[in-house]
């Protein structure tokens, strides 16, 4: 008789390791089916071309939660941040922007444009700091229904309410947050528009579907302050190896608990029993028995194609069909025989070698119009883009001499009007390289291999549903409670047995830890603590 595993894990990445290793720590029996030849979905270290090694989907590491290092122990198994260049923004007219970890320093910077926003700033950061607070709070809860009118549900409303009594005044603020464009917000602090550009640009260019101006992108300036740097976690940056190395310490971590993790083992269906889940089936045929069975692929992908359609209440399909996961990020990746020079940088104005991470969104209109293009079914003439070179703080990823460029960009819808990916992502990669002609202008030179991922690529390679790398929009609607849809929210779904880990569900997408942390908390509950 096969073996009956506490929980089975459908999908090996972060989460579904953080989640295993959690519940194997807690003294549970796991078992991670990963679909693919390596573990982590979406945070992998994949070797392109001999000596270069790429990080092919997640790029850095800026939200991993400290709390999930610790607990899990990652230093002991490999886990290492390096501390990448101060961030460069070359601006319209000729500035540029630098971000320091020496306030004083940065500010001088703003200063060029506006005294009055470089006396701001610091005060919106500890604006936002404060947020951040409550925010950082909320991340841990588990989501009540506030629709449910069952005993225990009410009592943990109440609970819930109770523990965020102090909140007062800053409940407006947050709510700003959640439902104002990132223009908005930082135009009741800021006059320029060069400082609105600098710090605006991840709401138009860090995944989300939509521009600087589109109301609830004011979230996704948040998300930057969610993690807290001064832990003994340490802080941001690249890390040694590329982002498979946070996958490979977590699955390590579980590993060393008695966590099994394989790979090449693609669930084709999770088996349901009157009514409760009982384990799965592979393509291979292989039946995997569990008490529990903890989904980390995306809601989409696990209701649609995982569950039989008669498992599951009507409307709650017509939920996960309402989804919003319409991406328009896409990546390139360079190998290069030696580091391009960018044309606005000075290393001796700087005080610092070289720019590992550039930005290019030179404008808000810029980076307003490259939105525009991909609401008409075309990518963007000139992409907003994250240009980083983690090989010049980590020596590890490309052969003695030679470098990786990896650019996250925005914005290229998943649909295209009147073409195909597969014809187009040439033209994609040559629209880059044009856009990028203006910054460094001996970049072409340098470059031996290049690989355009597409949000197509992302669903075929990674089952990013539409290629949307937090598997669905991070916007009021689909938040907490209601993320991935009403009523389950706290990591359960309608079939007894049957939990959610992955990036569909609270606090969402990037590479925090906390849903896999999360739903290990919620399974331990229901298989009792021993």
């Amino acid at each position: 008789m096969s073996k009956t595993w506490d929980a089975v894990i459908v999908g090996g990445g972060h989460n579904g390791l953080a989640c295993g290793a959690y519940l194997a720590r807690a003294g549970r029996s796991v078992c991670v089916l990963e679909r693919r030849h390596l573990i982590g979905g979406a945070a992998v270290t994949e070797e392109l071309w001999p000596g270069f090694k790429v990080s092919t989907a997640s790029y850095t590491m800026a939200l991993l939660q400290p709390r999930v290092i610790l607990e899990l122990e990652l230093a002991k198994h490999g886990f290492e941040v390096l501390k990448p260049t101060p961030t460069f923004q070359p601006l319209e007219g000729g500035g540029h922007l630098t971000f320091y970890d020496d306030l004083a320093r940065t500010c001088a910077g703003i200063a060029v444009f506006s005294r009055k926003d470089a006396e701001a700033y610091p005060r919106y950061r500890d604006y936002m700091w404060t947020l951040a607070k409550v925010v950082r709070r909320l991340i841990w809860e588990i989501p009540p229904d506030p629709a449910s009118r069952a005993a225990g549900d009410v009592l943990g409303m109440l609970r819930f309410a109770w523990r965020y009594r102090d909140i007062g005044e800053q409940f407006y603020d947050v709510y700003d947050v959640m439902t104002l464009s990132a223009y908005d917000l930082l135009s009741r602090w800021f006059e320029s528009e060069e400082l609105k550009a600098a710090l605006g640009f991840y709401a138009a260019g860090g995944g989300a579907n939509g521009g600087m101006k589109t109301p609830g992108s004011a979230y996704v300036l948040m998300r930057g302050f969610i993690r807290e740097h001064d832990t003994a976690a340490g802080g941001a940056g690249f890390v040694r190896g590329g982002m498979g190395m946070i996958s490979n310490s977590i699955a390590a971590s579980g590993r060393a608990h008695g966590m099994e993790i394989r790979t090449d083992a693609e669930v084709a269906s999770i088996r349901i029993d009157n009514g409760r889940a009982t384990g799965v089936v592979l393509k291979s045929g292989e039946t995997v028995s569990g008490r529990t069975v903890i989904a980390n692929a995306s809601a989409q992908t696990t209701f649609r194609n995982l569950v039989a359609p008669g498992e599951l209440p009507d409307d709650f399909v017509a939920e996960v069909h309402r989804i919003r996961d319409a991406s328009t990020s896409f990546k390139v990746h360079l190998g290069l025989s030696r580091l391009p020079v960018f044309r606005h940088f000075d290393a001796a104005v700087q005080g610092f070698a070289y720019p590992s991470v550039f930005k290019v969104g030179p404008s808000v209109d810029y980076i307003e119009q490259a939105y525009d293009d991909s609401k008409y079914g075309r990518f963007s003439r000139r992409p907003v883009m994250t240009v980083m070179t983690p090989s010049f703080v980590d020596s590890t990823l490309a052969p003695p001499g030679m470098h990786v460029i990896s650019i996250f960009a925005q914005h290229a819808p998943y649909a295209l009007r009147g073409r195909s990916w597969d014809d187009a992502r040439d033209d994609l990669y040559q629209t880059v390289l044009e856009t990028l002609d203006e910054y460094s202008p001996d970049l072409r030179d340098c470059i031996v291999h290049h690989q355009v991922m597409t949000p197509l690529d992302y669903e075929r390679v990674f089952a990013l549903p539409h290629g949307h790398i937090h598997h669905a929009e991070l916007s009021a609607d689909q938040v907490f409670f209601r993320r991935p849809v009403r009523r389950y929210g706290g990591y359960n779904t309608p079939v007894a047995g049957l939990y959610q880990c992955g990036a569909s569900t609270h606090p969402g997408g990037g590479v925090t830890g906390v849903p896999g942390h999360n739903a290990a908390q919620v399974v331990l509950k229901a298989l009792g603590r021993r």
